[in-house]
């Protein structure tokens, strides 16, 4: 069963003051597994912070359907399991750190000695053991951050959902956090994460969605979307010999005296242009296909035209 099932998903926000209404999320479907990092991508007005208030049932869906582990967000079940850090999150700044955890305890129904335990091991997952009897408001933005990914971790969560969690974190604290994220995973639980850090979610996501204006443009491995599937990089002792490509095989993108890249009509045709060496006596030492960034690719998502809808 997937952690997550989101089936042609649509919030309409109605503003009193406005006719019509704010189209946060455009028929989404989307299916997220356990035991995996899942990334939301997207500019601002993305929908991907309301998607995350649809599965925590602060908001309640337009049309569509939504479960969290075969229980809708209205079920107060479907919650148990589940943890969050929201962005821009302001917790009572008298109160410690380990104060935090404790109360967060409490309001789940712990006991002492397992609100004890809890602390102890959160506030050393996260690095933040020695700052525990420290008020919250002594505390950088980078610490906020990382006590407010404890607090989210306090029920044990089979679902965790954070909004920016390493946003004004130092990038040794981003690679900390990380870790965190990926030893979450390999407990057997789910991550789902919003970032505008493109390069944070490319080092630890396992799929990603790209959003745009309400709508899922792609949905993906990072492999998936970073692979330019119909362009390939040869190293070959080419010189001044060149061939002919035929149209119905592709076309040459670049050539030099050692490299040549090529931009074909099907992947399969990379064996057409490596026989067609072969047979001119070239010699050759590797043949790769060519990868973009996460970032380039998500670019090239938004900035496509998008077709309307009829």
């Amino acid at each position: 069963m997937n952690v997550v099932d989101v089936e042609q998903l649509t919030k309409v926000y109605q503003p009193r003051m406005r006719k019509g209404g704010i189209v946060a999320l455009d028929n989404v479907s989307l299916s997220i597994e356990q035991r995996e990092i899942f990334g939301l991508l997207g500019p601002n007005g993305a929908g991907k912070t309301t998607l995350f208030k649809v599965l925590l049932s602060i908001c309640r869906p337009t049309t569509g359907s939504v479960m969290i582990h075969g229980m809708p967000p209205a079920d107060p079940r479907s919650r148990r399991k589940v943890g969050f850090l929201p962005e821009n999150h302001r917790f009572p700044d008298h109160l410690t750190g380990r104060g935090l955890i404790s109360l967060t305890g409490r309001f789940h129904g712990m006991t002492g000695t397992q609100i004890d335990e809890r602390v102890d091991y959160l506030l050393d997952l996260v690095d933040m053991a020695k700052w525990g009897y420290t008020p919250i408001r002594k505390y950088s933005k980078g610490m906020a951050q990382r006590i407010g990914l404890a607090q989210a971790m306090v029920p044990n969560p089979d679902l965790l959902l954070l909004d920016e969690p390493t946003d004004g974190v130092d990038p040794v604290g981003k690679v900390e956090l990380r870790k965190v994220f990926e030893r979450v995973r390999d407990e057997g639980k789910t991550v789902i994460l919003n970032s505008h850090l493109l390069s944070e979610v490319e080092s630890v996501a396992d799929r990603v969605a790209i959003l745009q204006r309400g709508k899922v443009l792609k949905v993906g491995s990072i492999d998936e979307l970073t692979s330019r599937r119909s362009q390939y990089e040869i190293e070959a002792e080419i010189g001044n010999r060149l061939f002919d490509i035929p149209e119905d095989i592709g076309k040459r993108v670049s050539v030099s005296a050692n490299r040549l890249i090529v931009e074909l009509n099907d992947p399969e045709n990379v064996n057409w242009i490596i026989d067609a060496m072969r047979s001119k006596r070239i010699s050759i030492r590797s043949v790769k296909p060519m990868k973009m960034t996460l970032e380039q690719s998500f670019v090239e998502a938004v900035t496509e035209p998008q077709e309307k809808s009829s």
